[in-house]
């Protein structure tokens, strides 16, 4: 597991965060759920990530 990927998915999740209130503020529905999926994907990267390390351990 690199520093590398773990800073790009963490990244990928606040830019979700970021797009999901954005489409909030604006009464934007597409890009509230874009955001919304960018957000979901890169939590479960992070937990995949947590997982292979564990088991690599």
């Amino acid at each position: 597991m690199s520093f590398g990927r773990t800073m790009k998915h963490k990244a990928q999740e606040y830019q979700g965060r970021i797009t999901e209130r954005l489409g909030r503020r604006t009464g934007n529905r597409s890009l509230q759920r874009q955001g919304t999926a960018d957000r979901t994907a890169g939590g479960l990267k992070q937990s995949g990530d947590r997982i292979r390390r564990a088991f690599k351990r």
